[in-house]
């Protein structure tokens, strides 16, 4: 039962992030992992920056 409600609590978490614009550096972290283990990861930092220049763009103005 305690590992269900955790399991469920995760999900929750990393789908309100989401839903705030949080990307989850977790599984960022394990995709690196299992799908590139000879690439390095972003840290924290660098991946925030990755993320909001793929969602924002810096310099880009509107859609055209």
């Amino acid at each position: 039962m305690k590992s269900n409600l955790s399991r469920f609590r995760g999900y929750f978490e990393q789908t309100a992030r989401l839903m705030v614009g949080v990307p989850d550096y977790d599984t960022y972290l394990e995709h690196m992992r299992t799908r590139h283990p000879d690439q390095p990861a972003m840290t924290y930092p660098e991946f925030l920056d990755n993320r909001l220049e793929a969602r924002y763009g810096a310099g880009k103005a509107g859609c055209c």
